[in-house]
């Protein structure tokens, strides 16, 4: 049952990506960037069916990961602190205090599938190892991410210049993440986070591309 859980995931990940890629491409790029939302929440509960959250602890570092992307996203929408001057557009869906709600789940699973991903680089033999490889991926991701996130729509910085310091706070908020999740999670699922890292970096390289 396991097996089969994870070979489904594994094939709608790569179905809705490589279905979103080939829409934008050949049909029409503003229609299904209007989907991102919804792929994001499908990727999400993707995630979390092949996810095991055995403790109270466990729990509450999730919801801490949230937190922090929210909160961090806050200061940088409202006040231009941290990330830079930036707005978000409407296909990432329901705001609070402009930011989606769908960023704090997007922090989520950024951690989880770098964090997982860097783990099976590094055989999980390395805890300090294994954050600055994960916080490394996280930050690989914002690059690919960042030059089309204007043109789906998702976010937009001031002059459409994306600052240093949002590099380098993706870097230095990764490490916080990355080691609230190693220290909470040993036990890590291998085989769906790295084919969505995959998933969702070839399709933002792809797009790049294009």
């Amino acid at each position: 049952m396991k097996a089969d859980k994870k070979n489904i995931s594994i094939f709608i990940i790569w179905l809705v990506h490589i279905s979103g890629f080939l829409g934008m491409l050949f049909y029409d790029l503003g229609f299904f960037a209007g989907f991102t939302s919804v792929n994001l929440f499908l990727m999400s509960i993707i995630l979390f069916l092949n996810f095991k959250l055995n403790s109270k602890r466990q729990i509450l570092s999730i919801l801490s990961i949230f937190l922090i992307g929210m909160i961090t996203e806050s200061l940088g929408v409202n006040y231009g602190l941290i990330f830079g001057n930036y707005e978000y557009g409407n296909n990432l869906g329901f705001k609070f205090f402009g930011v989606p709600f769908l960023i704090g789940i997007n922090w989520i699973i950024l951690t989880v599938i770098s964090a997982n991903t860097a783990s099976f680089l590094t055989k999980n033999k390395s805890i300090l190892l294994t954050v600055i490889i994960g916080a490394l991926l996280m930050l690989a991701m914002d690059f690919v991410m960042e030059p089309v996130a204007p043109e789906l729509d998702m976010w937009r910085f001031e002059n459409v210049i994306v600052p240093s310091s949002n590099y380098i706070a993706w870097l230095i908020i990764g490490l916080v993440t990355q080691t609230i999740y190693n220290l909470l999670f040993r036990e890590k699922e291998i085989i769906v986070s790295v084919n969505l890292y995959a998933a969702f970096f070839l399709f933002f390289t792809s797009l790049n591309l294009i």
